[in-house]
């Protein structure tokens, strides 16, 4: 009997074990598993467009859902395109100044791996535009908005991008060249978009009875804290995708990858719940997101290169920095309606270096941490002095603010003709008869 289901068994498997001896030899199938991750890990950085629609709404005033999830649906689209047209060529074509690719624009020749990466690192460029997007809501115009996308999805993301990441196959970038580690973008996606919205709100200026005349800050909540939590969770979620793809290989490495961004993202929200405890403060939702988003967003530099321990530690240190951020930029009258800057720009530099401190095997290297430190600086010259000087130009060109009137009404109604809750609205104001007086600016 025995011998019988043995022979039964190898007449059934026989196939089966034959087809994977030789596809555990064959280089195309390495290929395969690995596109095959990396296709996976797109799809979820791609979710993270909807965590980032989520928790941007939620965060702003009903009167002004439609137009930020309009913003962070029209930055995948529009940026997805130019970053094909440009921004994959500047930031991963043949680099051999150290400063910028030269070839690879509108890849529509390459190998079959060329397309998978190409695809991933279009979600990142579109995480890094987005991270504008809820700074600035609830009083910037939708057509001046998505000009600044165009710009950072094309220029400036790549640019710094090609620094620190490039090239694709011939050359290097010059910060890379150095030993700078960022192994899924901390700097390079999170801090970068963080600078360019640090200076789109300088530029734009804070909404209307955001302070006092004598300074006072005045809080204004967000209309649905459950989109705000809905949103955190995708995030979180679409960051496995974000940390563990960056491998671009399917092997064992991605279980501490997505072990560390884990812990890092639980650290950050505890460490902001011990925090309020400890200030007899309030355990806010929205600080408690925001917590365990800096937690993400630090650990992604380091989160291949240093262990759990650390990576806690660094989620803790990175949810402390959502706290205290916010106040500090309340303190120089400056309204960030997500604490975008705080928690993409401050703790992206802040796991930047943790990725210098913390590196596994050469730890405290003075060496290390100075090519940090200098990455760290690069990135806040390029994206704030940037970012100043796009806003700048477009608020002449175009007009970067919203009316008063228009800013009053809610942008979902003047810039889209749409209401995202019609039914908390009065009828009158919806009334189609009266949609010409919208293009008053």
């Amino acid at each position: 009997m025995l011998l019988q289901r043995s022979a039964f068994l190898a007449l059934a498997l026989g196939p089966s074990l034959a087809f994977a001896d030789t596809a555990s030899t064959t280089p195309d199938f390495a290929l395969s598993i690995n596109s095959v991750w990396l296709m996976a890990a797109s799809a979820l950085v791609f979710l993270m467009q909807a965590g980032f629609a989520l928790v941007e709404s939620g965060m702003a005033r009903s009167k002004n859902a439609v137009n930020v999830i309009m913003k962070n649906y029209m930055d995948c689209c529009v940026g997805g395109i130019i970053f094909w047209v440009f921004g994959f060529g500047l930031m991963f074509g043949a680099n051999p100044s150290g400063w910028i690719g030269t070839d690879l624009f509108m890849l529509s020749d390459g190998k079959p791996w060329d397309y998978s990466f190409l695809l991933f690192q279009m979600m990142f460029a579109a995480t890094a535009t987005t991270i504008v997007s809820g700074a600035m809501a609830e009083r910037t115009h939708y057509g001046a908005y998505l000009l600044g996308a165009i710009l950072i999805s094309g220029i400036l993301y790549p640019v710094f991008g090609s620094w620190a990441w490039g090239a694709y196959e011939n050359g290097s970038g010059w910060l890379k060249a150095m030993g700078f580690v960022d192994f899924a973008g901390s700097t390079v996606v999170h801090s970068l978009g963080g600078w360019i919205a640090l200076a789109g709100i300088m530029i734009v200026g804070p909404r209307l009875g955001r302070f006092g005349a004598d300074g006072e800050s005045r809080s204004i909540p967000g209309h649905n804290l459950g989109l705000v939590a809905l949103g955190g969770f995708l995030l979180w979620f679409g960051w496995f995708g974000f940390n563990g793809g960056s491998t671009l290989v399917g092997d064992a490495s991605i279980g501490k990858i997505i072990l560390n961004t884990h812990l890092a993202a639980c650290a950050g929200a505890a460490g902001i719940a011990a925090l309020s405890w400890l200030l007899n403060r309030p355990v806010l939702l929205t600080n408690t997101v925001n917590g365990s988003l800096g937690g993400l967003v630090a650990v992604t530099a380091g989160c291949a290169s240093m262990d759990p321990q650390f990576a806690i530690l660094t989620g803790l240190v990175a949810g402390s920095i959502t706290l205290f951020g916010p106040q500090l930029l309340a303190r120089f009258r400056l309204d960030d309606v997500v604490d975008a800057v705080s928690v993409h720009g401050f703790c992206g530099a802040w796991g930047t270096l943790a990725a210098g401190l913390f590196y596994a095997g050469d730890m405290f290297s003075a060496d290390r941490i100075g090519v940090q430190l200098i990455g760290i600086g690069v990135c806040f010259a390029w994206g704030f002095g940037g970012g100043l000087m796009m806003y700048k130009v477009i608020d002449v060109v175009l007009g970067l603010r919203a009316s008063p009137m228009h800013e009053q009404r809610g942008l979902d109604y003047t810039e889209h003709a749409e209401l995202g809750y019609p039914e908390f609205q009065q009828m009158k104001i919806f009334n189609p008869d009266n949609l010409a007086s919208r293009s008053e600016h």
